[in-house]
C-alpha cells in the first residue's frame, strides 16, 4: 500500500485527498498544555489623559497624544439607537409569555405628562413604591417618541449620581466608544441634545438635580420618584404630578385580568377588604392575583402540571393543608394578603425560594437569569425568574430586576436570612470567577454592577471572621474594579475600589492596599478632585515602596507628577517614604579651585591653605543638614544668601592676607613668616584671664612672648594680681601690654589693677620691602576643624607655638601699643579682619 496515497478504506476517507494535520506551534507542548490567559488590557481616553488599565501592576495614565484624541463624537444611528434601547431594557424572563395587564384608571395623569413634556417642561412624576409609576412611564415614552429631534431617551437613576446621568445621556446619543470626556467636553456635548429624557428610580433633587436641568437645556424630563426623595429647588422650573391609588372599580377590575377569569362574590368581597388594606396600590392586587391563581391550581390537585412545564414539588413541606383529600381550599387572610410574600415564595419551586434567598443577602438585587443555574445548583433554574415576575415579587429596575416594594422586609420576618452568610459567599466567589473570565465583556460586567457590588459590599465585613474571607473578598474586587473603569461605569470602580481596600486592610496585605490606593488616585485624578488623588497616590507610593516595588513606585510618580501639573503645587520638596535621598541637593553651581575671586586681581592669590582668625564671633545655633546648609525649607531657600555672604567674608579675608604679605620685607621676625597651628592665647581654666601659651624653647625669634613668675605671690596661687611682674628676657621681648590679647570689638581687658585699656593701633611707618610677592606660608590643617586646640596652663605643649608680636616688625617707629595676630584654622569673622588690619 503506498502511504502517499491512502485507499477509501484508511483513516477513514476515501481516495487521493491530503491528509489536514492540525496546525501546531513549535514551542506548544503535545499534551495539550494551554498557555495562559492574558490580562484584561483596556485603553481609554479620559479628557486629556490616556488610561491604560492594567488589571495586574495598576492602571497607568499619561497626557493624551495629540495622534490618540478622538474625533468629536457623532449621533448614533436609528438601527445603533435601537440596540441601546433594547439592551436599556429588562430582559424578558424564559418560559411562557407573561400576559400583559392593562393600564387602569391613569388616563388623567397619562394626558397631563404628555402635554407638559409636548410644552418642553420637566415634570416628576411622584408616587409610593407599588404605585404603578414604571408602567406609566412606558405608555408616555410611546406616547412622546416624536416630540424632540433626538426622541425619547430611557435612563435609571437607581443608585446614580448627576454625574452618573449626564455621562450615560451622553452615551445614549453619541457614538463614543471607550472615550469619557471631561466635564468642559460633557457639559458642551450634552448641552446639544434635544430629547425627552424618561428618567426612572430618581435618587436626589436639590442642587443636584438643578445641576442636571442646567447642563441640558434642550432636554424635557419626565422623573419617577418616591415621595422620601427630596423636592426640587423652588426655581427649577419642575412639576409634581402626583400618582394616587386605585379606586375600587379599578381595583376589581385589575384584579380579574391577573387572575385570568371573573371574580366570585367571596372573591369580590375579599378584594374590597383587599383594597382598603392596601390604599389601592395596584402591586396588591398583582400579588392578590397570583395567591388565586395557586389557589386555582391547588384545588385542581397536586396532579396538575406547572404552568412552567417543571413536575416538581409545587408547595412546601410545610404546607397546612393537602389539595388532594378534595378539601376546599381556603382564601388567604387578610393578613396574609396585605403581607403576601412569605405564602407566595412558599408555593413556589425550589429553584424561585432559592433565587429568593439570594436576593434577600444581596440587598434586594435579583442576579442575572443566566447566573441562576450556577448560583443554585440546578440547569433549569432561570426559569425561576419567569415565576418571580409572575406572582409579582420582583419588579424591573433599567436591565435588571430587584425584589419589589415591601417584599425584602417580608421575607426577612419569614426566615429567609437565616443563611445569608453562607448565599453571599457563594455569589462572592462565583462572580468573582465570572468577573475575572476572558470572555465576559466590561459591557457584561456593568450591566451586573449592582450585584456584584452588593455581593463585595456584604462580603467585606465578613472577611474579619473567617480566615479565607479576606483572599477572597481582595481577589473579587481586583476583577470586579478593572471591568468596571473599562466599562467606563465609574462609579461602580470606585465603590468596587474601596471595597478592596477595605479587605485588603483586614487581610493585611500591604502589596494589594498599595494597588488599591494606586487605582483610587488615578480614578480621583481622572475626575479632577486633585487633593483626593495627591493623597491616594502618596499612600500607594509609601506602601511600594516598602516593598521595594520599583515598577509600581515608577507609575505612581507618573501620576503624581500629572497631579502637580494639574494643581500647579510643585510635589514635595522632602522625600516620601522609601524615597533614595541622593547625596547632594544643591542646584547652585560648584565653587571654583580656589574660592571666589580676589578684590585685587593683579596680586598672585596666597597658597590653598588661607590664614584664618582663631576666635569668631559666636553665630545663633541654625540646624544643618549633611551638607552644611540649613535644614528645611528656610534653609534651603536662604542657601543663596549664606553663599554670597560666605564669599564676601572669604574676599575680606584673602585681601587681608594679600595686604599684610605685600607689605611686610623680608624680615624673618615678620608676622608673615611665622604663623603657627596653635592659638597664641588661650582662656585660663581658673580666672578666666587671656594669658599666652609658652614655647617649647628660646631660640631666635620664636622666643617666648609673656615671662610666667615663678613666685606665686603672697596668695600662693599663680596666675592671680598679686603675682610679681615677669622679667624680661631682652630688650627685644614685649611689655604686657604689648602681649595681650583682645577680644573682637571688644576693650582690652588689663591684666593688672589700675592699667587702662588702649586701642590697638597701626605701625605710623610701615616697613619697606623689596620683595614684591607675599611669602607662603604652609599650615597644617587639623583633622577636625571644628574643634578649637586648646591646652591646660600648666602643661607645656607637644608643638612649639610660634606667636609674633608687633613689636618684632622690622620697624624702627617706636610702637605704643599693638595686638598678637593669632592664627588657627578656623572659620574667621568680620570683626576678627578689622583687628588684624
Amino acid at each position: 500500500m503506498d502511504p502517499n496515497h491512502t485507499g477509501p478504506e484508511e483513516y477513514g476517507h476515501g481516495g487521493d485527498a491530503p491528509r489536514q494535520r492540525p496546525p501546531r506551534e513549535s514551542l506548544t507542548s503535545d499534551f495539550g498544555q494551554h498557555a495562559p490567559v492574558p490580562a484584561r488590557t483596556v485603553q481609554l481616553v479620559s479628557g486629556d489623559f490616556l488610561l491604560t488599565v492594567n488589571p495586574v501592576d495598576g492602571s497607568e495614565i499619561e497626557p493624551c497624544p495629540p495622534a490618540e484624541r478622538p474625533a468629536r463624537p457623532g449621533r448614533l444611528t436609528e438601527p445603533e439607537r435601537a440596540e441601546v434601547e433594547r439592551a436599556a431594557a429588562p430582559p424578558v424572563p424564559p418560559g411562557p409569555a407573561q400576559p400583559s395587564l392593562p393600564l387602569l384608571a391613569r388616563q388623567d395623569e397619562r394626558e397631563a405628562l404628555v402635554r407638559l413634556l409636548a410644552r418642553g417642561r420637566s415634570v416628576r412624576l411622584v408616587g409610593p413604591g407599588g404605585s404603578g409609576r414604571t408602567r406609566l412611564l412606558d405608555v408616555v415614552a410611546e406616547d412622546c417618541a416624536d416630540l424632540a429631534p433626538d426622541g425619547v431617551v430611557r435612563l435609571n437613576g437607581h443608585r446614580r449620581s448627576a454625574d452618573d446621568l449626564l455621562h450615560d445621556l451622553f452615551h445614549a446619543v453619541f457614538d463614543a466608544p471607550l472615550n469619557r470626556p471631561d466635564r468642559d467636553e460633557l457639559l458642551e456635548s450634552v448641552r446639544e441634545i434635544g430629547a425627552v429624557v424618561v428618567l426612572d428610580d430618581l435618587e436626589f433633587g436639590g442642587a443636584a438635580l438643578d445641576e442636571l436641568l442646567d447642563a441640558t437645556p434642550e432636554c424635557a424630563f419626565l422623573f419617577s420618584a418616591t415621595p422620601d426623595v427630596a423636592d426640587p429647588s423652588a426655581d427649577s422650573g419642575v412639576e409634581d404630578v402626583e400618582l394616587p391609588g386605585l379606586d375600587r372599580a379599578a381595583g376589581l377590575d385589575l384584579l380579574g385580568h391577573a387572575v385570568g377569569r371573573t371574580l366570585t362574590d367571596e372573591e369580590a368581597t375579599w378584594a374590597g377588604d383587599l383594597w382598603f388594606e392596601s390604599e389601592g396600590l395596584p402591586l396588591r392586587f398583582v400579588q392578590a392575583g397570583a395567591l388565586l391563581r395557586q389557589r386555582d391550581r391547588l384545588r385542581a390537585g397536586t396532579s396538575a402540571v406547572d404552568e412552567f412545564g417543571v413536575f416538581e414539588d409545587v408547595r412546601p413541606d410545610e404546607a397546612p393543608y393537602d389539595p388532594a383529600d378534595g378539601d376546599e381550599v381556603p382564601l388567604p387572610s387578610l393578613g396574609e394578603a396585605a403581607a403576601p410574600a412569605p405564602l407566595l415564595a412558599s408555593r413556589l419551586s425550589a429553584s424561585a425560594r432559592a433565587t429568593l434567598r439570594f436576593a434577600v443577602a444581596l440587598g434586594g438585587e435579583v442576579p442575572h437569569q443566566a447566573h441562576l443555574p450556577a448560583l443554585v445548583g440546578d440547569t433549569h433554574a432561570d426559569a425561576a425568574l419567569g415565576e418571580l415576575v409572575s406572582c409579582g415579587l420582583v419588579s424591573p429596575v433599567g436591565a435588571r430586576y430587584r425584589l419589589a416594594a415591601g417584599v425584602p422586609a417580608q421575607l426577612e420576618a419569614a426566615g429567609y436570612t437565616d443563611d445569608a452568610d453562607t448565599r453571599i459567599r457563594e455569589a462572592a466567589q462565583h462572580y468573582a470567577w465570572w468577573t475575572g473570565h476572558p470572555s465576559v465583556t466590561p459591557e457584561r460586567v456593568c450591566a451586573e454592577s449592582d450585584a456584584i457590588l452588593a455581593a463585595l459590599t456584604a462580603l467585606t465585613p465578613l472577611a474579619a471572621g473567617a480566615a479565607d474571607e479576606p483572599g477572597t473578598a481582595v481577589q473579587f474586587a481586583r476583577t470586579a474594579a478593572p471591568a468596571f473603569a473599562a466599562g467606563l461605569h465609574w462609579s461602580a470602580w470606585e465603590r468596587a475600589l474601596r471595597a478592596g481596600a477595605e479587605a485588603a486592610r483586614i487581610a493585611g496585605d500591604v502589596g494589594e492596599q498599595a494597588y488599591f490606593h494606586h487605582e483610587l488616585g488615578i480614578h480621583a485624578l481622572c475626575a479632577g478632585q486633585l487633593d483626593r488623588a495627591r493623597a491616594e497616590l502618596e499612600a500607594s507610593i509609601g506602601l511600594r515602596g516598602a516593598l521595594s516595588d520599583k515598577r509600581g513606585t515608577v507609575a505612581g510618580r507618573r501620576a503624581l507628577a500629572l497631579v502637580a501639573d494639574r494643581s500647579g503645587v510643585p510635589l514635595s520638596i522632602a522625600p516620601t517614604a522609601a524615597e533614595e535621598v541622593p547625596e547632594a541637593h544643591v542646584e547652585e553651581s560648584a565653587s571654583p579651585p580656589r574660592g571666589v575671586p580676589m578684590a585685587f586681581p593683579d596680586l598672585q592669590p596666597p597658597a590653598d591653605t588661607g590664614l584664618v582668625v582663631s576666635r569668631a564671633v559666636p553665630a545663633a545655633t541654625v540646624p544643618q543638614t549633611k551638607d552644611g546648609v540649613g535644614g528645611g525649607v528656610k534653609g534651603l531657600a536662604k542657601r543663596n544668601l549664606v553663599a554670597a555672604g560666605a564669599g564676601a567674608l572669604l574676599v575680606a579675608v584673602l585681601g587681608t592676607v594679600v595686604t599684610l604679605g605685600a607689605t611686610s620685607g623680608n624680615d624673618p621676625a615678620s608676622p608673615s613668616e611665622n604663623v603657627g597651628v596653635n592659638p597664641s592665647a588661650s582662656q585660663g581654666l581658673d580666672d578666666g584671664s587671656l594669658d599666652a601659651d609658652p614655647a617649647a624653647g628660646n631660640e631666635g625669634d620664636t622666643g617666648k612672648a609673656t615671662s610666667r613668675p615663678s613666685d606665686p605671690g603672697p596668695d600662693g596661687t599663680p596666675g592671680t594680681a598679686d603675682d610679681p611682674t615677669p622679667t624680661a628676657t631682652g630688650s627685644d621681648e614685649p611689655s604686657d601690654d604689648e602681649t595681650r590679647t583682645e577680644e573682637p570689638d571688644e576693650p582690652t581687658r588689663p591684666t593688672s589693677p589700675g592699667s587702662t585699656p588702649t586701642k590697638p593701633t597701626k605701625s605710623p611707618k610701615p616697613p619697606t620691602s623689596n620683595s614684591p610677592t607675599p611669602t607662603e606660608t604652609e599650615t597644617e590643617d587639623p583633622e577636625d576643624p571644628t574643634e578649637q586646640p586648646t591646652e591646660s596652663p600648666t602643661t607645656p605643649p607637644e608643638e612649639p607655638s610660634t606667636s609674633v608680636t608687633a613689636s618684632d616688625t622690622a620697624s624702627s617707629a617706636p610702637v605704643e601699643t599693638s595686638t598678637t595676630a593669632t592664627q588657627s584654622t578656623d572659620q574667621a569673622s568680620p570683626d576678627d579682619t578689622e583687628t588684624m588690619i
